[in-house]
C-alpha cells in the first residue's frame, strides 16, 4: 500500500511539471512575437516606411486653371497645355517648392456661364496659389449677348480671388487668342472686332480693379503666317504658342510667389 501511495504522487508531480513546462513554452512564443512586432514597427518609423513623406521636404504649391479649350489644350498634349507648361516652368524657378498641384477646371466650348457652374459643382478649396482666367472666346462663338460677359466676367474674376485665398494679387487674367487668323477662322476681320470688345472690357475691368492682365492676343494673330503656331486641328493653339504664352505669363506669376 505504500508503495502505491509513493507511486501514485510521484506520476502526478510528473504530469504537473510537464504541463507547467508546455504553458511556459506557448507564453514565451508570444512573448517573442511581440519583439518581433514591435522591432518591425520600430523599423518603419526609422526608415519612414508607411508614412506620407510628399510635402516633408518643403512646401506644396496649388495652382487653378479655369477656362475652356485654350486653357485645357485642345489638339495638344496634356503636358503641352500652357498650365502644365506654366507648372513645369515654376518647379524649374521656385527653390522653395518641392511639389506643384496643378488643378483645371476647363473644357472645350465652355462659355462664362458653363465655366461658373462647374467651379460651384467642383468646389476646389479657396486656399491656391495661383489662379489663372481665360474665358470669353465661346460666348463670342455662340453668338451669346455681350451682357452677359459683362455680368459674368466680373463674378469669375471675384470667384478667382476667393479660391486664391482671397487675394486679387494671386490672380492672372489672360487675353482671348485670335481664332480668326487660323485655317478656321480664313482671316474674317469679324472675329478679330468681336474678340477686341471682349478682351478691351477685361483688360478694362482688370486695370480698374488692380488685377494681373496678360495679353497673348498678338502671338496668335501671327496664325495664318506661322502655321506652326496652330494646332493640328486648324482652330486651336499649338504647343509652341501656349510657350509663348507661358513666356509671358511667368514672370507674372513669379512676381506673385
Amino acid at each position: 500500500m505504500k508503495f502505491k501511495l509513493t507511486l501514485l504522487c510521484f506520476s502526478l508531480s510528473i504530469l504537473l511539471s510537464f504541463g507547467c513546462s508546455e504553458n511556459s513554452e506557448y507564453d514565451i512564443q508570444d512573448e517573442e512575437t511581440e519583439i518581433v512586432n514591435e522591432s518591425e514597427e520600430t523599423e518603419k518609423e526609422e526608415t519612414g516606411e508607411g508614412t506620407n513623406n510628399e510635402t516633408s521636404n518643403g512646401n506644396t504649391l496649388k495652382i487653378l486653371s479655369l477656362g475652356d479649350s485654350y486653357t485645357i489644350g485642345q489638339s495638344v498634349c496634356e503636358t503641352c497645355r500652357f498650365p502644365e507648361q506654366l507648372k513645369e516652368s515654376l518647379k524649374r524657378r521656385v527653390e522653395s517648392t518641392s511639389n506643384i498641384q496643378l488643378n483645371i477646371i476647363a473644357r472645350t466650348g465652355w462659355t462664362t456661364s458653363n465655366l461658373k457652374n462647374a467651379i460651384v459643382t467642383q468646389n476646389p478649396a479657396n486656399d491656391q496659389d495661383l489662379v489663372t482666367l481665360l474665358i470669353g472666346v465661346n460666348n463670342e462663338y455662340q453668338n451669346r449677348p455681350f451682357s452677359i460677359y459683362e455680368t459674368e466676367f466680373p463674378q469669375l474674376v471675384n470667384t478667382a480671388i476667393q479660391k486664391a485665398k482671397g487675394d486679387k494679387n494671386k490672380v492672372i487674367v489672360i487675353s482671348i487668342p485670335d481664332y480668326a487668323y487660323t485655317p478656321f477662322g480664313k482671316g474674317n476681320s469679324a472675329i478679330s472686332q468681336r474678340l477686341d470688345r471682349y478682351n478691351d472690357f477685361a483688360r478694362d475691368y482688370c486695370s480698374n480693379n488692380n488685377i494681373s492682365y496678360v495679353f497673348i492676343t498678338d502671338i496668335t494673330r501671327q496664325g495664318l503666317n506661322r502655321p506652326e503656331l496652330v494646332a493640328s486641328d486648324g482652330l486651336h493653339p499649338s504647343a509652341l504658342a501656349y510657350t509663348k504664352f507661358v513666356e509671358r505669363i511667368l514672370p507674372v506669376a513669379l512676381g506673385k510667389l
